[in-house]
């Protein structure tokens, strides 16, 4: 637990910590969560695929990790079944942790799964350094180990690493939604599942457009909007069938491109449970959880589409909605439970566009 380790970043900037976890030298691009809670439901999100993950909290790992229980076949307590990130960089370790429901500590949790964790950095200097400069690459090098090269993951398809590999079945009614898996979060599946209806969970680049379904949930995910060239294409057959459509963070951003706009990557990206976010077209604002690099351009939408939310804090775009037809998004996770579930009636929403689409036949 006292061996050095150094984090690197691509501007050359270093700091020293101290190793925990597993051993090993790692890289991928550094980001910041600013959640105070809840580090065993961020490490697990796929959408932290290939990132080093720096919490700004500075007391981590003082409850450990819980123990499981599962619900419709899914994790309570986890939003995938392993973790994803590639390294975590906090201030202080808290190496005896205390919870009634914890079977192990987070330095035994990421040993398991080969992931260093580096603690004694200044995480919130490093915080301002990395909104200063922006996102950038980096990697984790303990010593005595050899230096590695930089690795930038979103020039890869990390979506395809993280989506299950062939389609499950979750029976219910006769109201048929398919979920496509960019890298589902546990949490969407069971609030999917609270509506009552059959859901079939299928691979991202699976095509479903020539099944029987009432309406379409295109998932959050990793990486570069771009690199899901499949998901897009099955998108944009999927709009001319008029079925509701509702996209959550990377679906956002596919459902976006599918109506014709264009996406970009964020500076820092909005990582944490302290989003707040307007609906537009009123005064309503919810503090929301998200956690992603890329937006919507709101200036490229087509005449037909206009901005759902927006983010109060830097004016992003955080949802968009169709015009006239029951397509819409939303950049933030609205199954997430920081704080109030506030966001959770946009299930319900989505479930009356189902019903009412339903009846127009």
């Amino acid at each position: 637990m006292n061996k050095k380790s150094w984090l690197t970043l691509r501007d050359g900037k270093k700091l020293e910590g101290i190793l925990f976890g597993a051993e090993g030298a790692v890289a991928g691009e550094v980001v910041f969560n600013t959640a105070m809670t809840g580090y065993p439901e961020s490490l697990t999100d796929p959408s932290y695929k290939g990132q080093i993950l720096v919490l700004t909290f500075p007391l981590i790992g003082n409850y450990g990790v819980p123990r499981d229980k599962f619900e419709h076949g899914i994790s309570h307590f986890f939003e995938s079944d392993h973790v994803h990130i590639s390294g975590l960089v906090i201030s202080d370790y808290s190496v005896d942790y205390s919870h009634w429901n914890a079977m192990k500590s987070l330095s035994d949790w990421l040993r398991e799964y080969n992931i260093p964790g580096l603690y004694g950095i200044d995480t919130r200097a490093l915080t301002k350094h990395l909104r200063e400069e922006g996102t950038m690459l980096g990697k984790i090098v303990p010593e005595g180990e050899k230096d590695i090269d930089f690795y930038d993951p979103n020039k890869e398809n990390l979506v395809a690493s993280v989506s299950i590999e062939k389609p499950l079945l979750y029976k219910g009614n006769d109201y048929k939604v398919i979920l496509v898996d960019c890298g589902v979060k546990n949490n969407i599946v069971r609030c999917i599942l609270n509506l009552g209806v059959t859901l079939k969970r299928v691979p991202w680049d699976y095509d479903y457009t020539r099944e029987e379904f009432d309406g379409v949930v295109i998932s959050n995910g990793p990486g570069d909007p771009q690199s899901c060239t499949a998901s897009i294409r099955n998108l944009e057959k999927v709009l001319k069938m008029d079925k509701p459509v509702f996209g959550i963070c990377l679906g956002n951003q596919l459902l976006s491109i599918a109506g014709g706009a264009r996406t970009y990557k964020l500076k820092y990206g909005h990582r944490g449970y302290n989003q707040p976010v307007l609906r537009v077209g009123t005064d309503r604002a919810y503090i929301t959880s998200q956690n992603h690099g890329f937006a919507v351009d709101n200036e490229t939408l087509p005449d037909e589409w206009e901005p759902y939310f927006i983010n109060l804090n830097d004016n992003t775009n955080e949802g968009i909605r169709h015009k006239s037809k029951p397509f819409f998004s939303t950049q933030f996770h609205p199954e997430a439970s920081g704080g109030p579930n506030d966001t959770r009636f946009l299930f319900d929403e989505f479930f009356g566009l189902i019903v009412k689409s339903r009846n127009k036949k």
